[in-house]
């Protein structure tokens, strides 16, 4: 038996009698090896994202961002319609199913901002941006306990699966009073390359800080920023 220790606890498993020279050799396991091949490649797809997305990211806390990521970049490579078993990829996918994956559970995008938002990226241009339109920050955002002030964030990335060079632009709104004032409507602008070639992603965010003695404090080190994919547009 072999215990370990994961973030639910303390757990055990039985050690597999199959041996690993057996499952890569083995006909009997073609398809665990191919299943294996696709997962691993699931991975590093998601970590690239989260490495071209990481200044961001920096203030979202979600300890299982990973494995939840790679469970969703499974499901794009499944949808490679054109390559075998195995040898299926991202880029030959769907990643346009990765619309709406939350970076943070603690605090999704939809359960935190209650506005009606226009994500668009224009590939020809370069240009992503959300356009916002005029609201109350007490009623169109749903702010945790303790947060006085908060403040909207957008970022664009234009991405190479293949070669892991990426670019990013990010914008901010001003950091805004959660209160009843009225707010006008916001833009927030990213500009990519031009005519790009690579997949181009678009997430829009919120922070949250409180207000001691005229300081902005991030609140609970990121634990209730939200984080989303809100426009995926893939090659």
């Amino acid at each position: 038996m072999t215990f370990y220790k994961t973030q639910d606890g303390h757990l055990v498993k039985e050690k597999s009698s199959i041996s690993a020279e057996k499952i890569a050799n083995d006909p009997a396991f073609a398809r665990t090896r191919e299943n294996g091949s696709e997962f691993g490649r699931a991975g590093t797809a998601g970590k690239i994202l989260r490495t071209a997305l990481r200044p961001l990211l920096a203030n979202v806390a979600d300890a299982r961002v990973a494995s939840r990521l790679t469970s969703d970049m499974v499901k794009v490579i499944q949808a490679d319609a054109t390559s075998t078993r195995g040898l299926r990829n991202v880029l030959d996918g769907e990643l346009e199913l990765l619309t709406g994956f939350d970076f943070n559970t603690s605090g999704k995008l939809k359960t935190v901002l209650y506005l009606s938002y226009t994500p668009s990226i224009d590939r020809v241009t370069g240009i992503a941006e959300v356009q916002i339109p005029a609201f109350v920050p007490a009623i169109g955002v749903s702010a945790p306990q303790g947060a006085t002030h908060m403040k909207i964030i957008s970022g664009a990335a234009a991405i190479d699966f293949e070669t892991g060079d990426f670019e990013l632009d990010s914008n901010e709104s001003a950091v805004l009073a959660v209160g009843n004032q009225n707010q006008a409507a916001i833009t927030l602008t990213n500009n990519l390359t031009p005519n790009s070639t690579k997949p181009l992603f678009l997430v829009l965010g919120i922070e949250f800080y409180q207000d001691t003695n005229g300081i902005k404090y991030p609140l609970n080190n990121g634990g209730y920023n939200a984080l989303g994919l809100v426009k995926i547009d893939g090659v």
